[in-house]
């Protein structure tokens, strides 16, 4: 299965105008956003998990990367609410459940091998340090070798300087709606950026939004 699987083409997804569609377990359920393989695949999707429901003990060989966006995601390593966001490295494995239900974006086997880190942050509780212009501040969550992973957060009527990918970008609105001179991207919008890529964000409502650059 390809779906937005060529990652050096721009795309642009409303993730709410998606389907759910199953997954091989009773209760899971998947937006693809981008997909390259069949059931074991570099994927991008939303996931969501009914009460109660679970998936069965599995490894990833090639990493897992997941921010909570609704409700509250288990595991054996404790129970992650909204906001947290997860990295599980290459090799890692786990048996994942949901008593209320959650729903989840999640990359999956898009980490190098090399990058053996553990991450779990609560951004509910984190620390936001100022952007490069006035009403832009920054979360730092990650950052391994070219990869940066943070969220950023827009006041109304913040507009930022141009920002380069020169080894891509990607962009999961979380709240509020983004814009740039391409147009505009309300909650659960993702862009993916290839290589070379600019554009000048702002923000009329305000917005926050999870950044990654430097992986494509």
């Amino acid at each position: 299965m390809k779906i937005n699987a060529d990652l050096m083409q721009r795309a642009i997804v409303s993730s709410s105008e998606l389907s759910w569609v199953d997954s091989p377990l009773p209760g899971v359920q998947r937006r693809m956003l981008e997909r390259d393989g069949d059931e074991v695949a570099r994927a991008t999707s939303l996931v969501r998990y009914a009460p109660g429901s679970h998936f069965s003990a599995h490894r990833h060989d090639a990493g897992e990367e997941f921010f909570v966006l609704e409700g509250t995601f288990s595991d054996e390593a404790g129970d992650f609410h909204a906001g947290t966001y997860v990295r599980n490295p290459p090799g890692s494995g786990h048996r994942p459940r949901s008593e209320p239900g959650c729903i989840l974006f999640v990359k999956l086997r898009q980490i190098v091998p090399a990058d053996q880190t553990h991450v779990c942050i609560d951004t509910t509780a984190g620390t936001w340090i100022p952007g490069d212009v006035t009403g832009m501040q920054v979360m730092p969550l990650h950052e391994f070798r070219a990869e940066r992973v943070s969220l950023v957060r827009l006041e109304p009527n913040t507009w930022c300087n141009p920002q380069g990918y020169p080894e891509g970008g990607e962009i999961y609105v979380l709240s509020g709606v983004l814009a740039d001179e391409h147009g505009a991207y309300p909650e659960g919008t993702w862009i993916r950026s290839p290589p070379g890529s600019v554009h000048t964000p702002k923000s009329e409502s305000g917005c926050t939004y999870y950044l990654k650059t430097g992986h494509l």
